[in-house]
């Protein structure tokens, strides 16, 4: 007997400097008088940080406790296949929040909460939304990125509809201590494990009861179908490549030099217009009339120069545009500026500590940072983003680079395909794609040309390509441009996007049920000689299990034939139901008829 438990979020506020406090979770396991053996395990990590940690022990004696605690909400975004799998496995389902942090509460309830009752699907599966810590007003943020009111908190009522929303239990947990841990919480908890106990070995004695009914000669067992290859998703690296970006400087479209012009540091538009109103100005994407903010021109006017001649779009070959940084203080400090424009993460307290040790005097600290909250200030707003959570700014930086894609807003290069003209950046391509990197960079003449044909793929796919390197996100609309879409990522060498694309195809025909499946014009055959002929290995021996695992709905389609001698071995092999069931089957319907009963099972 066992239970398994899927705890969601975190207690922490995420401004808290005690980052050793125990999770709620772990707090519960190691005071529960009725749990003992407990071991812990970490999953694999997305960028050093574990997407969940898997508890394992045992509770009321005997009874196997196994509980997955997510910290992390990340994992709804990057792995919504293992997301989905964890909660459909789950006996009780914990939503944790920090009372503190209101920022956090409301991307709970607009973005996953939704996925959450969707991975339900109705099922009855309790689950207890915990509101964690003692409500209290903080001291306003110095960060120029947050936009949330730390002193605002989450009140009982909004906790409260949340929990009617899913149907779940509300507790409202002030402190860690024993009392809330071990009685309040840790009662509930048991009291829904007892729940799901009783509810298993009801059923567990129904199915016993109807075997017992008839003493006559049973049918075979059938046994369940090999489990399939299981597929892990990988981690992100779009920070990494945007970061990468700046420290090689390949086509870089920017050099910003002081007013003697002694050093050079080099950027790209693309990467600091995504990032900033004030760039946008600077190089001419927007006026001053759509800027709507004096103090940002104030500020673009005062910092920077771009010397006369300069042309926004530079072709290749062409040296970048010259900016001249007018303030010398600002200018010194431009390197590590430009690296924290070009983090995913943007860590505002690491950009702090480092002019604060290159300048050594607060007064010059305090004014570039002043500058650099201007450079990052949006339009009619007091600050730029309040929040610094790198999973939240990486969101908000992806979105930002999107709205260059497909457009010829500072684009240096355009794609030929298919009659039609597709415009880019070298940039971006040049950080997101290895082979591009190469293409754009070698003795090629790509290197030194502004249009580039492509062939061997259609528009709709190599548009849904680019999006993802803009983007690091894609979303097929069907199997079949799934397909396409893992073609080009193989043509182009962009490993992600074709596990993306993998773990795609195999849930949507996990999905379907075995009457569309035997209806279905879609063929799998093909699906799998396509995954082989493009390296896709991993799909290509799940899609050979899925054949043999639904070996009577395919071995009667004619696309079957096409398989190969020693795909075919391998589909008999493993084929569900096997030949020795049907064998067994045959003999046991014999046995009915000769002795003119009726099947022990109708």
């Amino acid at each position: 007997r066992s239970v398994s438990i899927v705890a969601f979020g975190n207690e922490r506020d995420g401004f808290s400097e005690d980052n050793q406090q125990p999770s709620l979770v772990w707090s519960y396991l190691r005071r529960s008088a009725l749990i003992s053996h407990i071991d812990s395990t970490l999953s694999a990590s997305h960028v050093g940080h574990p997407v969940f940690t898997e508890y394992q022990a045992c509770v009321f004696g005997n009874v196997r406790l196994v509980v997955h605690d997510c910290p992390v909400w990340d994992i709804f975004d990057s792995d919504w296949y293992t997301s989905r799998n964890l909660i459909g496995g789950a006996d009780i389902i914990v939503i944790k929040y920090s009372v503190n942090d209101k920022a956090s509460f409301q991307e709970l309830k607009e973005s996953y909460i939704p996925m959450i009752k969707k991975a339900l699907n109705h099922c009855a599966v309790p689950v207890i939304i915990s509101a964690i810590g003692a409500r209290k007003n903080g001291v306003p943020c110095t960060c120029p990125l947050c936009t949330s009111d730390r002193r605002s908190c989450v009140t009982t009522s909004e906790g409260v509809q949340l929990a009617k929303e899913l149907g779940a239990t509300y507790l409202e947990l002030h402190t860690l201590n024993d009392f809330y841990v071990q009685k309040y919480f840790g009662g509930v908890l048991e009291y829904f494990m007892i729940q799901s106990l009783n509810q298993k070995s009801s059923e567990k004695m129904k199915k016993r009861k109807k075997t017992q009914k008839c003493h006559r000669v049973q049918p075979p067992q059938l046994e369940q179908p090999e489990k399939m290859p299981i597929l892990k998703g990988e981690a992100s690296h779009y920070d990494a490549d945007l970061h990468n970006l700046l420290c090689c400087c390949q086509c870089a479209d920017v050099a910003f030099c002081p007013e003697d012009l002694s050093t050079v540091v080099e950027a790209h538009k693309v990467i600091l217009c995504s990032a900033s109103h004030l760039f946008m100005l600077l190089f001419e994407v927007k006026s001053p009339a759509d800027i709507h903010d004096a103090s940002i021109v104030r500020t673009a006017q005062s910092l920077f120069a771009v010397e006369a001649g300069s042309d926004n779009g530079v072709p290749p070959g062409v040296p970048p545009v010259r900016v001249v940084v007018k303030d010398a203080v600002f200018c010194s400090c431009l390197p590590d500026i430009l690296r924290f424009i070009y983090s995913g993460a943007l860590q505002w307290e690491r950009l702090e500590e480092d002019i604060k040790k290159k300048l050594k005097d607060p007064e010059k600290t305090e004014h570039v940072l002043e500058k650099v909250k201007c450079i990052l200030k949006t339009p009619g707003k007091l600050g730029p983003v309040k929040d610094c959570r790198s999973h939240q700014i990486k969101r908000l930086c992806n979105t930002s680079l999107r709205l260059f894609f497909n457009t010829p807003v500072l684009a240096d290069v355009i794609f030929k395909i298919q009659g039609a003209s597709v415009p880019a950046h070298r940039a971006v391509l040049v950080a997101r794609c290895e082979v591009m990197a190469a293409m754009f960079n070698g003795n090629y003449l790509e290197a030194s040309s502004v249009l580039v044909p492509v062939y061997g793929v259609s528009k709709d796919t190599f548009l849904s390509f680019l999006e993802y390197l803009y983007t690091d996100s894609c979303c097929p609309a069907s199997i079949l441009q799934a397909m396409s879409l893992l073609i080009c990522a193989e043509m182009y060498q962009v490993m992600r996007l074709q596990h993306i694309c993998e773990l795609y195809i195999i849930t949507q025909l996990q999905s379907m049920p075995s009457r569309e499946l035997a209806s279905t014009s879609l063929s799998i055959v093909s699906l799998l000689k396509k995954a082989k002929f493009h390296n896709s290995d991993c799909l290509s021996t799940w899609l050979l299990h899925f054949i043999a695992t639904n070996y009577l709905i395919f071995s009667q389609k004619p696309e079957f034939q096409d398989l190969s001698v020693e795909e075919r071995n391998f589909v008999e092999t493993h084929r569900w139901p096997s030949n020795l069931y049907l064998k067994q089957l045959a003999e046991y319907r014999n046995y009915v008829h000769s002795q003119k009963c009726h099947c022990a099972v109708m």
